[in-house]
Formats: structure tokens, C-alpha cells, sequence
């Protein structure tokens, strides 16, 4: 382990008592990047000091006339690779002008797949920095000297990290105290813990009737026990029929694993 990873390890163990959370972005294209987080629940996190945006384009610690940052692949093949020093010279820089790189992660499609419950940990994190490469990547030594964990958003390729990074992003910010104007939106959602990891349950509003379709009763009935049955139900429905796996390690009374069943035969 470097310095440097040593320096990190340190800053990671830090929790939420700090009011701001650093998060820095290494890219080559800062622009694509930086429109999203003026908006929505990303920009109230910035308006609201809840966390603290950096963005930078690391070409601009690449050397040469035309500041190359990628070069051929050793072993031959197809496209080209982000060579390691510039990226690192980036991490160093921000270092050196006191900027706290906390986890250091690096967007990949060959990544652990980003969960909610990663979005619950690194939301405690005092600082993150996310990397974005493109093309077919980059120079596998920079991991060893700088990266702590590596993320995918899912089993398919993008053109480069910087969506994956937003989408990270707003799934962290989401969860700090103080960005959501109610704190209860981000208790029980779709994979959170306090749901039990399943799906949510639907949702409706006004009016009561919508094209001929009408609001399940139970949910105008006023009866909050029988409401809480209801979503809970519908969450076990929903789950079993797009995301069944997600049942595996759930406890479940023997009516509900019935319905399930049930579900799983198509009555």
C-alpha cells in the first residue's frame, strides 16, 4: 500500500459528523458533467453545503503540444488505453491543494455492481473520488497506487464512467440529511434496508378515478394497519414477479411465501 492509500484509509474511516462531504470527479469531459448537479436533488445537496463538487478534466496534467492522454495497448488489440500518469498527477494535485480524495473509486464495467446499500455506506464516507475513464480503459497500475473500490452500474458498457459516476452520485447525495424535503422518501424505497431490500410498493394521488382506473380502496380506507398489509403485499408481488432473487434472503411469514407461490405459477 502507498503513502497516498495510507493517507486514504485514514480519511474513509471518518463519519457523517462532518457537515460536508467532498466528492471530486477525474474526466475528460467536465462539461457533460457538471450541468446535471446545478439541478434537482444533486443541486440542492451543493446549494445546501451538504456536499462539496469538484470536478476535473485530467488532460490538463498530460504533457506534449496536444496533451495525449491515451496511448495503444501493450499485447495489441483494439482501442486505446488512459495512460496512468496523468490521472495520478490529477490525484496528486488535488492532494497538494488540500482537497480531501477520501475512497478513491474507479468507474468499470469490470466493477462490483453499485447497490443501494453501497449508496448507504459511502453516504458516511467524509470524502469520495470517482474516476472516469474512457475508451478501453485505464492503465491497470494506477489501482494498485490509488484506487479503493471499483464500480459498475450494471452489465453493460457505456462510452465512459461519467454517467455511472452521476448516477452514484445522486444515489449518495440523495441520502444525506438535510437534501430531501422529506426525510421519510429515502426510508422506505425500492432496495433500501428499512424496506427489507424489496420493491416498492404503487403509488397514486388525485384523482381517485383516472381514466376509468380507480385507487385501490384500502388506500382511502383512513385503516393505517390494513394500509401497511396492503404495501407490503403489493411490495411481495411486484418483487417476485421482476426481481424474484431479491427474495432469497427475506423473511416471510407462510401466508406471504403461499402468495408467492402462488405468483410463481402464474394463478
Amino acid at each position: 500500500m502507498s503513502s497516498l492509500q495510507a493517507q486514504q484509509g485514514n480519511s474513509t474511516q471518518e463519519a457523517s459528523h462532518q457537515d460536508t462531504q467532498s466528492l471530486n470527479i477525474l474526466t475528460l469531459f467536465p462539461d457533460a458533467v457538471t450541468p446535471y448537479f446545478n439541478i434537482g436533488v444533486t443541486g440542492r445537496a451543493i446549494d445546501r453545503k451538504v456536499i462539496d463538487l469538484h470536478c476535473v478534466n485530467f488532460r490538463d496534467y498530460a504533457e506534449g503540444n496536444y496533451k495525449a492522454v491515451d496511448d495503444l495497448p501493450f499485447g495489441g488489440g483494439a482501442g486505446m488505453v488512459i495512460q496512468a500518469e496523468p490521472v495520478a498527477r490529477a490525484l496528486d494535485d488535488l492532494v497538494e491543494k488540500g482537497r480531501n480524495l477520501g475512497t478513491v473509486i474507479m468507474m468499470a464495467p469490470t466493477g462490483k455492481v453499485f447497490t443501494q446499500a453501497d449508496a448507504e455506506r459511502l453516504s458516511q464516507k467524509s470524502a469520495l473520488t470517482f474516476i472516469c475513464g474512457r475508451y478501453e480503459g485505464i492503465d491497470a497500475r494506477l489501482n494498485i497506487e490509488y484506487v479503493n473500490e471499483v464500480f459498475s452500474i450494471g452489465d453493460y458498457i457505456l462510452s465512459g464512467g461519467e454517467l455511472a459516476a452521476m448516477v452514484m452520485i445522486d444515489a449518495i447525495a440523495r441520502l444525506k440529511p438535510g437534501v430531501l424535503n422529506n426525510a421519510e422518501s429515502a426510508t422506505y424505497e425500492s432496495h433500501s434496508a428499512k424496506s427489507g431490500a424489496l420493491l416498492e410498493h404503487p403509488h397514486y394521488t388525485r384523482p381517485a378515478t383516472w381514466r376509468g382506473h380507480s385507487v385501490p380502496s384500502v388506500l382511502m380506507s383512513g385503516h393505517h394497519a390494513r394500509i401497511q398489509t396492503w404495501r407490503r403485499e403489493e411490495s411481495l408481488k411486484t418483487t417476485a414477479r421482476v426481481r424474484p432473487e431479491l427474495l432469497e434472503n427475506i423473511d416471510l411469514t407462510p401466508e406471504e411465501r403461499s402468495m408467492i407461490e402462488q405468483i410463481r405459477r402464474g394463478e
